[in-house]
């Protein structure tokens, strides 16, 4: 399967964007879509109350995604540049590493998440009323951890060596076996909000199980290796300091909705982080699909630049900002002419129906904006530019999201909280312009050769290969 890899740097980067960025985006849609409907099953069976309580709940499993993503995304960024680099046996020491840590550290967090549930829950902002449906609720997801995170993590890895597809899969996988037996379990067994934990938890360890099946059979251009598992020390830190950048970005995520639960709840009680919880499943079905392109652009941007095939990475960024603007323009559009209707796929409450309409189309106003945030984070990630990834990753929601829903809400109440997400998307939309324009001859170089200053390869490719002469890095931010 190692030719799967080498097609990274030999396809026309408009195909190849489309082969590895459209199975992302079906994936994305596919699991969004389970988030969507997840959240109908629950909403008609316990009520918004239910709704609310998951909201409360996901603060924690953003946590789990986090450290998945920080291992698995540093993973990736660092597997397919060596894979470009024809270093595959160094592939394969990080491929271990990444399973090694995800099995420790997500066993660590289902121990701690069990011991402290309650107080979890409470520092989240679930109310007495929310509480008995969230503990219910995240009692049992917390099971499912070691699934999910090895779930996250190797979808990734998967998409690193170019096998989208197959990542792709893994995502249709799950989220279909959640959409079928979520109203089975809700409403068969009459086992309510469990339910809907008890078989997102089963999709998930089936789906984890899939992925060992893919990895052992030989269909992957890594190989899994026991010996691989020992940690190296040196590895993890380049593990790591990439993957900071998706770590830092999901528990940005996480403290932001503690934050805008508390808040929900002090300016508009539990209907208002009942809409702020359906909104947010309208946010992935809509916005994810961006995230679809970052995710096809990340593994042929490292490894051509492993390749040092520099043309075909300035050409797949400026590809990457075109087609994801247009969808955020689209995205625009519909949430913009047709709110009611998002919203009614939940629930048919005038009241929820009237705040939500206000709160989407404020949350909405400058997703056009979005696409470029995210695809200038990811190839920074891509890159190896830990710095830079960092904070453009986690600048939108930590420099700017966080601070404004505690500076705004005490003058506006309420439309403060929703005026919060347009003011933070501008901001970070210029701070990404700011990268854009400081790096624009790495971004944007149609040379073969890397723009002076920036990239400089010393030695030749078999000095390289070899590990004879260090790589550099991508500047530092």
């Amino acid at each position: 399967m190692k030719i799967q890899s080498e097609r990274l740097g030999k396809e026309p980067i408009p195909k190849l964007l489309a082969r590895l960025s459209i199975p992302a985006m079906v994936g994305m849609f596919v699991m969004a879509l389970y988030n969507v409907v997840d959240a109908i099953f629950i909403a008609r069976s316990v009520g918004t109350i239910g709704v609310a309580a998951v909201s409360i709940a996901f603060p924690v499993q953003l946590i789990v995604m986090a450290i998945a993503g920080a291992i698995g995304i540093g993973g990736a960024s660092v597997i397919s540049r060596r894979l470009g680099a024809q270093k595959t046996e160094e592939a394969n020491r990080v491929f271990g590493n990444v399973i090694s840590m995800v099995l420790m550290v997500s066993l660590a967090g289902v121990i701690a998440g069990l011991s402290f549930l309650e107080p979890l829950l409470l520092a989240f902002g679930a109310s007495e009323s929310i509480m008995p449906y969230a503990k219910d609720y995240l009692g049992i997801i917390l099971f499912g951890t070691v699934f999910f995170a090895f779930g996250f993590s190797m979808n990734n890895i998967v998409r690193s060596e170019g096998n989208a597809k197959m990542a792709m899969l893994t995502m249709v996988i799950s989220a279909g076996l959640n959409m079928l037996l979520t109203p089975v379990f809700i409403f068969g067994f009459g086992w309510g909000i469990k339910g809907a934990a008890g078989a997102t938890v089963l999709a998930q360890a089936i789906t984890a199980l899939y992925l060992v099946y893919y990895f052992k059979s030989g269909k992957s251009s890594l190989t899994f290796k026991p010996a691989n598992l020992r940690p190296d020390l040196g590895l993890l830190k380049q593990i790591f300091a990439i993957g900071s950048s998706a770590f830092a970005h999901q528990v940005a995520g996480s403290i932001m909705f503690v934050i805008a639960n508390h808040m929900l709840v002090t300016h508009g009680g539990d209907l208002a982080v009942a809409v702020f919880g359906m909104i947010h499943r309208i946010i992935m079905f809509t916005i994810l699909p961006m995230l679809g392109i970052m995710q096809g652009t990340a593994p042929i941007v490292g490894y051509n630049y492993g390749a040092r095939l520099y043309q075909r990475v300035s050409e797949t960024i400026k590809l990457a900002y075109k087609v994801s603007t247009l969808m955020g323009l689209v995205v625009f559009a519909l949430v913009m002419t047709f709110p009611h209707l998002f919203l009614r796929i939940f629930t048919n409450d005038p009241e929820v129906l009237e705040m939500g309409t206000t709160a989407l189309r404020f949350i909405f106003a400058l997703c056009m904006t979005i696409g470029i945030q995210m695809v200038t984070g990811g190839v920074f990630q891509a890159l190896g530019n830990a710095k830079a990834a960092l904070i453009l990753s986690s600048a939108r929601q930590v420099l700017f999201l966080i601070p404004l829903l505690f500076i705004l809400p005490p003058f506006l109440g309420l439309t403060g909280i929703w005026l919060a997400f347009p003011l933070a998307d501008l901001l970070a939309f210029c701070l990404a312009l700011f990268y854009l324009y400081r790096y624009k001859n790495l971004f944007f170089n149609q040379n073969q050769e890397p723009p002076a200053g920036h990239l400089q390869h010393q030695g030749s490719p078999a000095d390289l290969h070899k590990g004879t002469v260090q790589k550099p890095s991508v500047p530092s931010a």
